[in-house]
């Protein structure tokens, strides 16, 4: 199982790690945490350091209820980002966390390698033709609605199928678009009750009916540390249990805050299975 990076083949057959790089003043666990070049360059070379193989940087927060911004904040935020990280390690692979085809369009033009997806084209009727034209991976993550809307649309006859056929028809329309690389993501904490995030996590294994590479992106979210009555800050543990259980249930890529507990998360499951 191998994605085409910029040229360089991918295996997942050993899960990989993508850190998270908010550039936003709203994320729900490091918004605004990064203000300057610096603060950048030191957060993105301490993931690389720990092992990370994307770093994943969002312009536009889309956690619940998140402000909304314009088209041209976040070109400002994401694609001057992309040139100071590549001008400082040119050997990055760079996703962008976008569900507009401009961004993404302009961040692969500026050096970017992937483009991920919250709304699977739904949210820009354009995302698709124009990552088939880039030729570059594309990470579809399931969701209904937008962010201000997506926790109204929780109600599911049977979540994992209508999961499975929402992936199936979005990746039949990629394929259309000439898209060859895709990854799926189930989406946890999107359009998604408590419940319904950790009866996901139970089944997730049966997403591999659509024969695409899973990410998972629980990393320090509600479904963590509400259930343990905590905070995000503090969610570090849950999240590292999760993880683990995630990898176990065929996940190939982790997205998280925190690279090196996640690689160790990567490190203990390959050799589980070595063995």
């Amino acid at each position: 199982m191998t994605i085409n990076c910029k040229g360089r083949l991918l295996d997942l057959s050993s899960p990989k790690v993508m850190g998270i790089l908010n550039v936003t003043p709203d994320s729900f666990y490091d918004g605004g945490k990064y203000k300057n070049e610096l603060e950048i360059l030191n957060q993105v070379e301490t993931m690389l350091n720990d092992g990370a193989t994307f770093i994943d940087i969002g312009g536009y927060s889309s956690r619940p209820g998140a402000k909304e911004i314009s088209l041209n904040e976040e070109i400002g935020r994401v694609v001057p980002v992309v040139e100071l990280i590549l001008n400082k390690f040119p050997e990055t692979l760079i996703s962008i966390d976008t569900f507009r085809s401009e961004v993404a369009q302009k961040s692969i033009v500026a050096g970017a390698s992937i483009i991920n997806d919250i709304s699977a084209g739904h949210l820009d009727n354009d995302m698709l033709s124009t990552v088939g034209k880039l030729g570059v991976p594309y990470i579809m993550m399931h969701m209904r609605g937008n962010p201000k809307t997506m926790q109204n649309q929780t109600q599911y006859e049977d979540l994992v199928k209508e999961i499975n056929s929402y992936f199936a028809e979005r990746i039949f329309k990629a394929h259309k678009h000439k898209i060859i690389d895709i990854i799926i993501d189930p989406g946890f904490g999107f359009a998604k009750t408590l419940e319904q995030n950790f009866e996901l996590l139970n089944k997730l294994e049966l997403l591999q009916f659509v024969g695409k590479p899973i990410l998972a992106g629980v990393s320090r979210k509600s479904m963590i540390y509400k259930t343990l009555n905590t905070s995000s800050e503090k969610a570090l543990n849950g999240t590292t249990a999760l993880n683990m259980l995630t990898l176990q249930k065929g996940a190939k890529i982790l997205r998280v805050h925190d690279v090196k507990e996640a690689m160790e998360c990567v490190t203990l499951f390959n050799k589980l299975h070595t063995n």
